[in-house]
Parts: structure tokens; C-alpha cells; sequence
């Protein structure tokens, strides 16, 4: 697809802004409403025209389920269209960076700070379960933070509601290995405790700079999640306890939400944990930027963490969060991205 093309005789495409496993990622003009939007570009592998049909009913049923969630912290969709036989997604364009993007020119990010962005990114995931919605690919590239530090979870474009399971391509491993829980590897469904799998492989890469189970292969990596520990973690200080937790091959022994929320807001407050000194290592913070916000300020929850479960890792409902500690100020450079 070229940049100057219309999509559906209002959606301008102006440039490329990101690339994922579904598609292209426009910076586009809405010349109905006059404002700027992201639009997804559906791309095809190779496949027949049984598979391509539910394809795309799996790509209508993505901007469905992300429709479905209002929430300050998830990526908003306008709407879902189909031109030349294909789904395109319009939505919000968020002007971000990734947290993978802020990584690879930074480093590791200080534990405090990855604190308060698992927490944002662990309430947008509670909303989303208590509305039946799994992500399925929470990753670093597809966790945005906005210019005044609020966080949004984009990209449910693998996202499932349970009712629909049966849409997707039988023998297909959707997701990026190393934050594939070992679960999904061995071929279960996907539940709540897999997002937060995910999360905790997420926290890892955010506070030592790379995935906890990162090989030279996909192949190597996906054994690595079902076979090994992760490496330890050097810089994790106070939040070891969550990354631990949350990295538990076994779905029914993985901390839930509620204990997860607990321990994050502990390491984003500085709170000391029961059993002594949890800063072993400290990483540098995040190196604050000058510049205006080209994002006006958004207001940011606290983690709507799900009740306890009783006896199951399973149950999880959402509850109102309690406040979280205050955000530290955060300006990182201005830059227009939208979804990855």
C-alpha cells in the first residue's frame, strides 16, 4: 500500500508508523471528522481461501473485542472496515513511544518506574478479563507511553473472547516466543494467568533489557520457556518478587492480580518488603527529556486488580483498585507512534 491512498473514501494514509504480525500501522487523516487516526493494514501469509475467510472474521472479531473495552489505558477503535475483500482497523493514533523502543535507546528503565508502568499495564489487562477479552501478546512493543507517562496497551490484534475460540487456525502458535507463557506453548487455551505471564516476562525486559528467555531461535526460546528458569534477574531490586512470581510455569501456582498489584505497588512506592533488603541492584532512571507534551494530560488508574481467588488461580473479577503511589514525573522525548 502506498501513502496518499484513500480507505473508504475518508482515511487518508500519510505514513508508515509500525509494522506488526498482522499488518501495517498508518498515520491517516479521518476527512470526515478532520483528525488524525491510526489505521491497520491487514496483510496475508500464504494461505487458502477457506483460511483467509476466517482470517478475516478473526480480524473483525480483534477490532470487536477491543471495542468492547473503555478503559484510559487501552487503545481506542473507531471503527472496522472491509475494503478490497480485507478488514482495515481505525483507530486512536496514540503519539508514544513503545516501552521496547524506550529499551533499545535507553536501557534498562529503574524498577520503581517499571512499577508504575506494570501497574497501568495490569489494570488496562483486569478490564479487559472482566470483559471476557484476552490480549494473548503483551510485549514491550505493544505497551505505548504517551509524552505525559500515561501507558496503553495496543494491539489486540490476537486478542480472543472465549465464546470465539474456535475461530482460530487450528495448529497456529499466535504471540512472539519469548513472551509466550509455557502453557500456550503446550498447546493450552489461553486464560487470564497467561496475560500475566506475559506481564512478568514484560517487567523483565524492562528493568534488565532483554526478555527472560531470549535465544538465538524462536525454536531455542520456546524451549527455553518450557524447559529452563529464567536468567536471574540482576537489576530487578524490590520487583524480584513479582517477576518470580509471575514467571511460574505452573498457571495454578502463578501469583493472581490482586498479589500482583500488592507487590508492585510496594516496588513503585519504595515500600520495604518483608525479609530485608529487595535492592540488591539498582538501575539508572529513565533520563527525563525536555519539550512540550504533544499529548494533553490523561488521567491514570490505579491497577483494577481482581478479587482473591478462592482455592483457583482461575476466578479472577474485577474490583476497584485501591490508590496507587503517586508517578514520579516522566517526560520522555516527543515522537509520533501509534500502535505497533
Amino acid at each position: 500500500m502506498e501513502a496518499g491512498r484513500r480507505v473508504a473514501g475518508r482515511y487518508q494514509l500519510l505514513e508508515p508508523i509500525g509494522r506488526g504480525g498482522m499488518g501495517v500501522v498508518w498515520h491517516a487523516h479521518d476527512e470526515l471528522l478532520a483528525r488524525a487516526v491510526a489505521v491497520k493494514e491487514v496483510l496475508y501469509q500464504p494461505m487458502s481461501e477457506e483460511d483467509r475467510a476466517a482470517f478475516n472474521r478473526r480480524t473483525v472479531r480483534e477490532a470487536r473485542a477491543a471495542g468492547r473495552i473503555s478503559h484510559p489505558n487501552v487503545i481506542v477503535v473507531h471503527d472496522v472496515i472491509e475494503e478490497d475483500g480485507r478488514p482495515w482497523i481505525i483507530m486512536q493514533l496514540v503519539r508514544s513511544r513503545s516501552l521496547g523502543q524506550v529499551i533499545r535507546e535507553h536501557g534498562p528503565l529503574a524498577p520503581e518506574r517499571v512499577a508504575h508502568i506494570a501497574l497501568q499495564v495490569l489494570d488496562a489487562l483486569c478490564t479487559a478479563h472482566a470483559a471476557g477479552v484476552l490480549h494473548r501478546d503483551v510485549k514491550p512493543e505493544n505497551v505505548l507511553i504517551t509524552d505525559d507517562g500515561r501507558v496503553v496497551l495496543t494491539d489486540f490484534g490476537i486478542a480472543t473472547m472465549p465464546e470465539e475460540a474456535g475461530l482460530t487456525m487450528t495448529g497456529v502458535v499466535t504471540g512472539t516466543p519469548a513472551y509466550l507463557p509455557p502453557e500456550r506453548l503446550n498447546g493450552d487455551p489461553a486464560a487470564p494467568e497467561s496475560d500475566l505471564w506475559s506481564l512478568g516476562a514484560t517487567i523483565y525486559a524492562a528493568v534488565e533489557g532483554r526478555a527472560p528467555f531470549d535465544r538465538t531461535s524462536s525454536i531455542a526460546t520456546m524451549a527455553a520457556v518450557l524447559h529452563n528458569e529464567p536468567d536471574p534477574a540482576l537489576r530487578a531490586g524490590p520487583l524480584a518478587p513479582v517477576i518470580e512470581g509471575l514467571l511460574n510455569k505452573d498457571p495454578a501456582r502463578r501469583i493472581d492480580a490482586v498479589e500482583t498489584a500488592e507487590l508492585l505497588r510496594a516496588a513503585a512506592s519504595g515500600t520495604p518488603l518483608p525479609g530485608g533488603d529487595r535492592h540488591p541492584h539498582r538501575a539508572e532512571p529513565y533520563p527525563p527529556a525536555g519539550g512540550s507534551s504533544a499529548s494533553g494530560p490523561a488521567a491514570v488508574t490505579g491497577a483494577h486488580a481482581p478479587s482473591r481467588r478462592a482455592g483457583s488461580a482461575r476466578t479472577l473479577r474485577a474490583t476497584r483498585p485501591r490508590p496507587s503511589a503517586p508517578r514520579p514525573a516522566y517526560r520522555p522525548p516527543r515522537r509520533s507512534a501509534g500502535p505497533r
